[in-house]
């Protein structure tokens, strides 16, 4: 999906939540897309100031015979309705208010009070060893003024996609990195003055200490306004204190419910088709598993998408809630301190009380989280779960040391799933041809896996330019599915002697199942990434 389209979307959908606050609120609701940019602007009804302070737009001067209009939106205060309404009635003239989205709102302040900043210069990711283009950031991220420069960091950190920002203390400067498609890479290095400017936005937003001595979390959220539509960001803060200051990173989770769907994973046809055959089933266990970063959570979020309905009722406990989905319940669970080790299977336990169809837990954590989810997951509920394990096999092996050898847990876990992103090769990519030793690698891993030719295969390499400094654009999912049959519960059962990964894994690959590192060489035969990728990432 393109980023027009994209955006499209998030109008969308915007529009229809400003529908339905509309009908909550008892007020007209209207769509300005189609008139928004060119409609004339009313003058001199309201100060710019109060149209900012109190989110309302007028659309249409009153007089005797017509009616003022005004464009609000949901944070608009309470008590301007009734006043406006009646201060024009004493004069004679009725006024109507309409609902709005806060796009649309947006737009009509575009248009009312048009920034007068300077227009910086887009910030670049630099290619390997390009020290000019980090002095170019470097100049602009320092001249950018001391009131901007926080909201510029975040609005170009979500431009290029990046999931984290590093700000890092040296010895003799402050450095910038972004983690963008996965990769860390050097930004701007920038001076002390602009580091301290930048510190104490960060922790006023995010209600942290720039003294403290000890280690912080925090969060924070921040509007981002592109091309007429919005979407909200969630910052997540980890502040430590290091020998030449506070370090700080911030990982960026773009809370938009339009990209979490399953649909626009990049998952193929089968595999789809396996997760909503498993989910359809009112009951039973379901694990994600991958290291930090490899999208377990966008794909249980997307999970969580498909099965909210108004049929069902959806719970979650998270540490912390990475995403706010309307129409689920979404508890958090502060694990930070000492006495929470419990936190999970005391939380686990309310929830069942409440009555839910489906409950997402955060993480598995410990022996007694693990047999409640299980108790749970066979008494009616579907339950999602993420665990820390670099493959399914190993997950299972390791959920069998937790737990034992369980004929419960055999009834109840149905399929897991372990996921890794890897970088998307552009579009200008370049074919080779394997040596002889790679040839032998990629016989040996897909070996008996039907319709692939392996005679003369061809790979490809990225190719930098300008636009993609690395020869890479995006990411894509390799996924590994683990469906529990018959053969893999006598494993959980205790029926065989050898429950090593080693055996396990042999056993789902019997059955069908392609492992991690086989989906990769396959999306390399496909041109879609490299081995080099792949063998980063399992």
């Amino acid at each position: 999906m393109d980023e027009s389209e994209i955006q499209r979307k998030r109008r969308e959908n915007e529009e229809q939540a400003a529908h339905n606050r509309a009908r909550i609120l008892g007020l007209p609701y209207l769509d300005t897309r189609e008139f928004e940019r060119t409609i004339p602007l009313v003058q001199d009804v309201l100060p710019v100031e109060q149209m900012r302070r109190d989110h309302i737009i007028p659309l249409q001067a009153g007089s005797e015979a017509t009616p003022f209009r005004f464009l609000v939106t949901s944070q608009t205060p309470n008590n301007l309705i009734p006043e406006l309404r009646q201060r024009y009635l004493d004069k004679g003239i009725r006024s109507t208010f309409f609902l709005v989205s806060n796009s649309a709102y947006e737009v009509f302040m575009l248009r009312h009070d048009p920034p007068q900043q300077v227009q910086y210069d887009d910030i670049k990711i630099a290619g390997e060893g390009d020290s000019e283009t980090i002095a170019e950031v470097s100049r602009t991220l320092n001249t950018v003024s001391t009131d901007k420069v926080f909201d510029f960091l975040i609005d170009q950190a979500d431009r290029l996609g990046a999931s984290d920002i590093h700000i890092e203390n040296l010895r003799n400067e402050i450095r910038i990195r972004m983690r963008v498609d996965g990769i860390l890479h050097p930004v701007a290095n920038i001076d002390r003055d602009r580091y301290r400017i930048f510190m104490g936005e960060l922790s006023a937003r995010a209600n942290l200490s720039t003294a403290s001595t000890k280690p912080q979390s925090g969060h924070m959220q921040k509007d981002i306004f592109v091309n007429g539509a919005s979407h909200l960001l969630n910052i997540r803060v980890e502040m430590v204190p290091t020998m030449y200051g506070q370090d700080a990173v911030l990982r960026l989770f773009n809370f938009d419910e339009t990209l979490l769907n399953l649909d626009l994973l990049g998952l193929s046809t089968e595999e789809l088709g396996l997760i909503h055959e498993v989910i359809s089933h009112p009951r039973g266990l379901v694990l994600m598993v991958g290291p930090t970063g490899s999208g377990k959570s966008t794909t249980l979020y997307s999970i969580l998408n498909a099965l909210n309905t108004t049929e069902r009722k959806i719970i979650t406990l998270e540490d912390p809630i990475e995403y706010g989905i309307t129409g689920i319940s979404q508890i958090p669970i502060h694990t930070n301190a000492g006495d929470d080790n419990d936190a999970f299977a005391d939380g686990l336990r309310s929830v069942l009380r409440l009555d839910p169809d489906v409950v997402m837990v955060g993480e598995i954590r410990d022996q007694d989280t693990a047999r409640t989810a299980i108790q749970a997951s066979i008494t009616g509920h579907l339950v999602l779960s993420s665990f820390h394990a670099n493959s399914t096999a190993a997950a299972f092996s390791r959920m069998i040391d937790l737990i034992g050898t369980n004929p419960i847990f055999a009834t109840s876990i149905r399929m897991l799933m372990a996921q890794r992103l890897v970088r998307k090769l552009a579009d200008n990519k370049e074919p080779y041809q394997p040596d002889a030793s790679t040839l032998v690698y990629l016989r040996n891993t897909l070996a008996g896996i039907p319709d692939v030719d392996l005679e003369k295969p061809t790979l490809y390499r990225p190719v930098p330019t300008t636009e993609t400094p690395f020869g890479y654009k995006g990411r894509t999912v390799l996924i590994e599915q683990l469906i529990v049959n018959e053969e893999i519960q006598k494993f959980i059962r205790g029926d065989l002697k050898d429950i090593s990964t080693e055996a396990i894994e042999y056993s789902a690959r019997q059955s069908g199942m392609l492992t991690l590192e086989q989906k990769g060489c396959l999306a390399a035969l496909r041109g879609e990434t490299t081995l080099e990728e792949v063998a980063r990432v399992i």
